[in-house]
C-alpha cells in the first residue's frame, strides 16, 4: 500500500438557486475574504436549487468571515479527507477499513489529479464518525 494521509475535515453547506454564477459568487466572496478551501462540491437538490458544500482549511476563519459577510452557512459537519498516492485499489483499501469497523459510508466524492495523487471526501453518519476515525487511524 502506498502512502496516504487521512484527517478530519469540517464542512459547511448553503443552498442556492440553480442559476449560472451562484457557485462563482460564493467562491469569489470566500477568496476575497481570505478563506482557503480544502474541497468544494455542488449537488442538485430538487429542480431549482443546488447545495454547495465548503470544506475550509480554517473552520474558525470561515465562520468569522461568513458571519461578517452575511453568508448563511449550515455547519460545521464532520467529514473525512483522504489525500494520497494514487494506485489501483487505493479507495478500496480505505473502504476496507471502514467495512471491517462496520461503518457505513453514505456519500463520498473523489478525484485523481492525473499526476499520481488523489483526494477523497468521505461522509459518514455523525453517530459513526468516531468509529470511522478510529478505524482509519485518526
Amino acid at each position: 500500500m502506498m502512502g496516504h494521509h487521512i484527517r478530519c475535515a469540517d464542512y459547511f453547506y448553503t443552498t442556492v438557486r440553480d442559476e449560472p454564477g451562484e457557485a462563482y459568487k460564493l467562491l469569489a466572496s470566500l477568496a476575497s475574504l481570505g478563506v482557503n478551501l480544502l474541497a468544494f462540491s455542488a449537488v442538485p437538490v430538487g429542480p431549482m436549487h443546488t447545495q454547495l458544500a465548503i470544506f475550509p482549511e480554517d473552520t474558525a476563519k470561515l465562520r468569522t468571515e461568513a458571519e461578517k459577510a452575511h453568508i448563511e452557512l449550515d455547519g460545521p459537519h464532520p467529514a473525512l479527507l483522504v489525500q494520497g498516492d494514487d494506485h489501483l485499489g487505493a479507495l478500496a483499501e480505505v473502504h476496507e477499513k471502514l467495512y471491517q469497523a462496520g461503518v457505513n459510508v453514505y456519500a463520498s466524492s473523489g478525484v485523481a489529479d492525473g499526476k499520481g495523487s488523489y483526494g477523497y471526501i468521505i461522509y459518514v453518519r455523525p453517530d459513526e464518525y468516531k468509529r470511522a476515525a478510529e478505524a482509519l487511524g485518526i
